[in-house]
């Protein structure tokens, strides 16, 4: 089999040398629309708020840009893990998870720890479970946990793994909003290190079943969390304690997304769905978890 449970999961960690400077965080902002236009801000290129994630001297940093911090992705990462031969075409992102340890750093270097703590057997895909900790030299920044969805690679007999849903809460949301997807959105944010030509290659596309490319979930990953920070944490970056979320349904790129908002004691659960889908689920399981 391509993957080798017992080999992937009992390998060394792997550590890998990060840096980055404010220019890799303003491209990952405009990746997820900074700048863009949104219902609260008609005219946001000039807009305080807006500037805080595109202008250098005002930056403040979004901690969903740990998940392309120097470069790469910590799915790529993981994906070269030893026991683990994987057909991109058959690879989708699960979930994911970004805990912050403390306030992201404009620019830095660090040092990131990769293993994989669990592949798991769903029968007809596995899923393969990605963790990435990474520190400076003042300690812990951030841990990403990732989830990855390969079709086609199951049924070699291992654990299912967990299954459990979180329920809306069962009341109108207390904010929605929406984000529009521009039709060039997955060209800029693949910048950001998210080379994988399914977001950008039609034949590529086909051949992993879409009738056309299709929107990292990791953008709209930093969309939703951007549209969180900036409607109900009053665009604090740094209220973010960790935000988690599972992958439900893809984006095309031109499309809106729908994003409904439920506040409770130190979290908020967001719903996000296509909004010229007939509300095809997008994000599910979602929470971000704030001070």
């Amino acid at each position: 089999m391509p993957i080798d449970a017992a080999k992937a999961t009992s390998a060394e960690p792997r550590t890998t040398e990060l840096a980055w400077d404010h220019k890799d965080v303003q491209l990952y902002h405009l990746g997820i629309g900074a700048g863009a236009a949104t219902p609260e801000k008609p005219h946001p290129a000039t807009d305080p708020d807006e500037l805080r994630y595109t202008l250098e001297s005002a930056l403040r940093v979004l901690p969903a840009f740990a998940t392309v911090a120097g470069g790469g992705m910590a799915v790529a990462g993981g994906l070269a893990a030893p026991g683990i031969d994987v057909d991109l075409a058959a690879v989708l992102h699960g979930g994911q998870t970004v805990t912050v340890h403390r306030a992201l750093p404009v620019s830095g270097r660090a040092t990131q720890t990769s293993s994989v703590p669990a592949v798991y057997d769903k029968g007809k895909a596995a899923v393969i479970v990605l963790r990435s900790e990474v520190a400076d030299d003042d300690g812990p920044l951030w841990t990403c946990d990732t989830q990855i969805f390969v079709r086609g690679e199951g049924g070699f007999g291992g654990e299912r793994g967990p299954s459990a849903r979180l329920e809306l809460p069962d009341r109108a949301p207390d904010l929605h909003t929406e984000r529009h997807i521009r039709p060039d959105q997955a060209l800029l944010y693949r910048l950001s290190g998210d080379w994988n030509p399914l977001h950008a290659d039609p034949e590529f596309a086909k051949l992993a079943g879409f009738d056309r490319p299709i929107l990292h979930g990791l953008c709209t990953y930093g969309v939703t969390l951007k549209a969180v920070v900036d409607t109900l944490l009053g665009g604090d970056v740094t209220r973010v304690r960790s935000y988690t979320t599972r992958f439900a349904g893809v984006v095309f790129p031109g499309e809106t997304l729908r994003i409904r908002m439920w506040q409770e004691p130190g979290r908020v659960q967001v719903s996000v769905t296509a909004a010229d889908r007939d509300e095809a689920p997008v994000l599910a399981d979602t929470v971000v978890e704030h001070s």
